[in-house]
Formats: structure tokens, C-alpha cells, sequence
């Protein structure tokens, strides 16, 4: 058998090194609900209007789903693009932290804080995450090759944490969502182009009556009923209010969204999906929010692009035409890899030798 040289395997295994292995498939699996009606009527504030059908997720981004994220790019704990905050694992209502490990699990969720929505996120840390999920939501072998993946594709960031926020790029297949495609999936009654809009985003025009909490976090509403995580009412964990389980707050909107009112409030991206600035929308309200923030007639609130707090969190949306679930990798599948790579180095080789 010929062999390849000690110098080709070398830049062979360099360039392995930035290819991505895993997905966010072996973690917890993003769920998307589809938002109809394309070409729909604004509502009374101009607010609502949508010219096509798209995705967005039916949950809040939560902790595991961010630590997956975590773990896949930044394995070496480098922290190049200051997607960890230390109040994640150093505030009460955080939950993750960083425990030093260099077998790959570097962060990991804190107690009972898995299925919470993540906290302590950036507008640059949710387009971070974007542009993790259009290289395909896998896992880097260093810290720079998964910040080189997380800096481009929907967005263009080139490193940037604070300024001004860009535009998503054309072709963008995850991306934040406009406000008004958060605010349709929230309030449109959907059925029709003129169908109306609820006040608030569980189905009803009368404000919502606050949940409490079990001892692990769980709302106790369930996922039915005019209920949300707002005023502080879910006391938990030692805490006067604070973040509840995904999806036990109360019921969805019309297109099966949950907790788009209360729990943590949502960056956005502005309106015309070209546009950049210094600052960006958050809408919903959080846990700790009177329900009128939770109006669907509240003004949206603005903020710079790098704030982050306890009350601020995201999620996605994308296109209907691409892919509900991101492409699984077998994060085992590494010595595979390695196989074909030095397989074909051996042809590589007797080629040459061949020519010669």
C-alpha cells in the first residue's frame, strides 16, 4: 500500500479540522410551525403584514438547545465571539454554565434548567446561532474553526459584538424574525387574509392570568387556557418570578406558537429583511412584565444589539421551502471520515507515482 507523505496527511488533517461533525439533531431537535395566510392585512398600529409563508419555531430557544450550540463551536472554551456569558452560570435565573471539561461537553445546563428558555443572549448571539444552523448545526474540533462558521452565512458579522446590527443576507435559511413575523405569529387569527388579531398571543382578547410554578419550573397552566408567565407569579428556585418551562404557560397562538406572550421577551430583526442599524426590536414581554406589554397595541421595545439580560431570549424563523430540522451528521462518524480522507490520499498517491 502506498502511503501519503507525512506533509499531505498533515494538510489534510488541518483542513479536516474545520469540518463540521454532529448536529443540533443529537441534542434537542428545533420544532418549526408553518405561518399561512401569506399577503395578510396589517392591523390597526400597521403591524401583522406578511407577504409569504415562513416558519418559526414553536418554542423558545432554550438552554440545552444553546448549549448544544456552545459545545458544537466553541469546544476548547475560547469564547472568541463572547457567545457565553458569565451570568449565565452566575445569575440565579441562568442556565448554563461553564465547568472547565475538555472532553467536549465544556457547558452543560444547570439544574432543572434544560427546557428553560435561555437567557443572557445578545441580538449577536442570536444571529450567531443562525448562522451556526445554515452551516448545517454541527460541531467544530476547535474553538476557531466554529467561530469561522458562526461569523457568516445568514448574517455578516466578521466578529462584530456590538455596532451596528447587519441585515440578514440574501438566502438566509434561519434568521431572526421581522417584527412583523413575530407579531403575526402571535396575534393573527389566520384562516384568511383578513382574518384580525387577537390582543394577546394565547387566542384572547382578555389579558392572561399569571402562572405559578412547580418546584423543577414547570408553569402550571400546562400548554392550555388564557395563561402566562408574567408579574412576577411563578416563584421558583428561590426566586420571585422568573423563567418557566417551555410550552406550560398556557395555550398557543392561532399557528401554535407558545409563550409569545410573558416568559422572556424576543429579539427581532427590523422590518425589510435587508436592514441593518443600531438597534433592534424585542417584543412579548417577560416573566416579570405587566400584561400590557404582552398587547399585541404595546409598542415593541428597542434596544442596542448587544444588551443582554435575564429577560432576553429568542427564536428562529426560515423559510417554509427549506428544511424543518437541520441536517443530521452521526457525530461518530469521525473515523469514517478519516477513512475515506486517507483512502483517497492513497490514490491521490499512486496516482502521482504513476504520472511519474
Amino acid at each position: 500500500m502506498i502511503r501519503p507523505s507525512f506533509k499531505t496527511l498533515s494538510l489534510w488533517l488541518a483542513a479536516l479540522a474545520c469540518l463540521p461533525f454532529g448536529s443540533i439533531a443529537s441534542g434537542e431537535a428545533i420544532q418549526w410551525v408553518t405561518v399561512g395566510d401569506p399577503g395578510n392585512a396589517a392591523d390597526t398600529t400597521n403591524r401583522g403584514a406578511v407577504s409569504d409563508s415562513f416558519q418559526i419555531m414553536k418554542y423558545e430557544f432554550t438552554n440545552q438547545q444553546y448549549t448544544n450550540f456552545l459545545n458544537a463551536v466553541d469546544p476548547q472554551g475560547l469564547n472568541p465571539d463572547s457567545i457565553f456569558s458569565g451570568n449565565m452560570g452566575g445569575d440565579d435565573r441562568g442556565g448554563i454554565t461553564n465547568t472547565g471539561s475538555t472532553d467536549g461537553s465544556r457547558y452543560a445546563v444547570r439544574p432543572n434548567m434544560g427546557n428553560k428558555p435561555v437567557n443572557f443572549v445578545t441580538w449577536f448571539d442570536a444571529a450567531r446561532v443562525a448562522n451556526w444552523l445554515q452551516a448545517g448545526g454541527g460541531t467544530y474540533l476547535t474553538s476557531t474553526s466554529g467561530s469561522a462558521a458562526i461569523n457568516s452565512g445568514a448574517y455578516t458579522l466578521n466578529g462584530a459584538i456590538s455596532g451596528n446590527a447587519p441585515g440578514v443576507n440574501n438566502g438566509a435559511t434561519f434568521y431572526l424574525p421581522t417584527e412583523d413575523q413575530w407579531y403575526k405569529a402571535a396575534y393573527y387569527k389566520g384562516g384568511t387574509t383578513s382574518a384580525g388579531y387577537w390582543d394577546y398571543a394565547t387566542r384572547s382578547d382578555t389579558a392572561p392570568t399569571a402562572v405559578t410554578a412547580g418546584t423543577t419550573g414547570d408553569g402550571s397552566a400546562g400548554s392550555t387556557g388564557n395563561f402566562a408567565n408574567f408579574s412576577d407569579g411563578a416563584d421558583w428556585n428561590g426566586q420571585n418570578g422568573n423563567v418557566t418551562t417551555v410550552g406550560t404557560n398556557g395555550g398557543s397562538s392561532a399557528y401554535g406558537t407558545f409563550d409569545m406572550s410573558g416568559n422572556i421577551w424576543a429579539w427581532n430583526d427590523l422590518d425589510g429583511l435587508a436592514s441593518s442599524g443600531s438597534f433592534r426590536q424585542m417584543r412579548g414581554g417577560y416573566w416579570s412584565s405587566f400584561s400590557a406589554f404582552a398587547l399585541s397595541s404595546a409598542a415593541s421595545s428597542d434596544y442596542d444589539p448587544s444588551s443582554e439580560e435575564f429577560g432576553f431570549g429568542f427564536r428562529l424563523a426560515s423559510p417554509v421551502s427549506s428544511p424543518s430540522a437541520v441536517p443530521e451528521i452521526d457525530p461518530n462518524s469521525l473515523g469514517s471520515v478519516l477513512a475515506l480522507v486517507l483512502g483517497s490520499l492513497g490514490l491521490l498517491e499512486r496516482r502521482r507515482l504513476k504520472a511519474a
